[in-house]
């Protein structure tokens, strides 16, 4: 999801576009895929980035591309609170956004004053960031936290949050369900043994099982 500026994606399945603020894309690399991001011009640019892990079973299908530009975003409003959703359910509103692994990515605004209670499931690991502004999350005597801290929430926890301040509290809250399987990671490469990452790494050296189309690609974004 992209926040600030713009971001050229290209990959060797052939999407290429600028992803503007507010704009979000949502790949599913599958078997696998090369890619590139860019920036569009100089300046700052900002955006927010989650990696979702597969399961096993999944874990080969075909690469996938979803682009959802801002205005077409699931929105909603509900008493001094909006959220954006990005994946999943939030004030009766539902994402366009297919995922493989049940997930909740949902952008909130608190208006001063504001008082949220999301449900989020109770096998689920999920987590708070904080975007812009203070809140209290958890209880009424919690301690506030502001922008750019993390946090994580306990199993069964719903999330409730109040915004006591003068400005807008804005945060992202994130929760999908665990696997329950082995994970094995090695830069981008992310299976469920050591033998299937060494398997994943020759392959992609050697152009086959997925990465067939990486030996003639180039991107051929750059900066303006």
């Amino acid at each position: 999801m992209n926040s600030q500026g713009a971001i050229m994606h290209e990959d060797f399945e052939g999407h290429k576009g600028t992803i503007e603020a507010g704009d979000l894309q949502w790949m599913t690399a599958g078997r696998g895929i090369v890619h590139s991001e860019m920036p569009a011009a100089q300046g700052t640019q900002k955006g927010l980035q989650l990696w979702i892990n597969l399961a096993s079973k999944y874990k080969m299908i075909e690469p996938r591309y979803q682009e959802v530009l801002s205005k077409d975003i699931a929105e909603a409003e509900d008493d001094g609170i909006k959220v954006r959703v990005i994946a999943g359910e939030a004030l009766g509103i539902k994402s366009p956004i297919y995922t493989r692994t049940p997930t909740m990515f949902l952008d909130f605004s608190l208006k001063p004053g504001g008082h949220l209670q999301q449900p989020i499931p109770n096998s689920w690991n999920a987590f708070v960031y904080i975007l812009e502004g203070e809140g209290i999350f958890g209880n009424m005597i919690s301690q506030p936290s502001n922008s750019h801290h993390i946090l994580l929430l306990g199993p069964g926890d719903g999330l409730e949050a109040w915004n006591k301040s003068s400005k807008l509290l804005r945060f992202i809250l994130v929760g999908a369900e665990p696997l329950g399987e082995p994970l094995v990671q090695f830069g981008p490469f992310v299976m469920n043994s050591q033998e299937e990452i060494d398997q994943t790494i020759d392959d992609f050296e050697n152009f086959a099982n997925g990465f067939e189309k990486a030996r003639h690609w180039t991107s051929e974004s750059q900066i303006n």
